[in-house]
């Protein structure tokens, strides 16, 4: 586990970001195996089945739950491109989820 303390959206606190990666059987034998660079996809694909989470993945949650800014999960984020895809993914996807308010026709394209 690694985990930091980032300002809060209200300015009123801090909220924390964890990164955690469980050493499962997979994570011991890429570091055995010293394929120390594989360790960070293995970490993404173990989110749901061993509550893995990359720190940009912990970034992007405090921001959709409105814990902290984009400017400051941006300013902490290793890796801002991929911060960005995660957070426009979805995005995007709760835009296509919301229902159409009452009368609204549908977009066309």
């Amino acid at each position: 586990m690694c985990q930091s303390l980032l300002p809060t959206a209200n300015g009123k606190g801090r909220a924390m970001c964890m990164e955690i990666m469980v050493p499962n059987a997979a994570i011991r034998n890429l570091i055995r195996e010293d394929k120390i660079h594989q360790i960070y996809s293995s970490m993404q694909s173990g989110q749901d089945k061993f509550g893995m989470q990359t720190f940009n993945q912990a970034l992007a949650t405090a921001y959709f739950q409105k814990q902290i800014t984009m400017e400051t999960a941006m300013a902490r984020s290793s890796n801002q491109d991929e911060l960005t895809e995660m957070i426009n993914r979805v995005a995007s996807l709760a835009n296509r989820s919301q229902p159409l308010a009452k009368g609204a026709a549908p977009m066309k394209r």
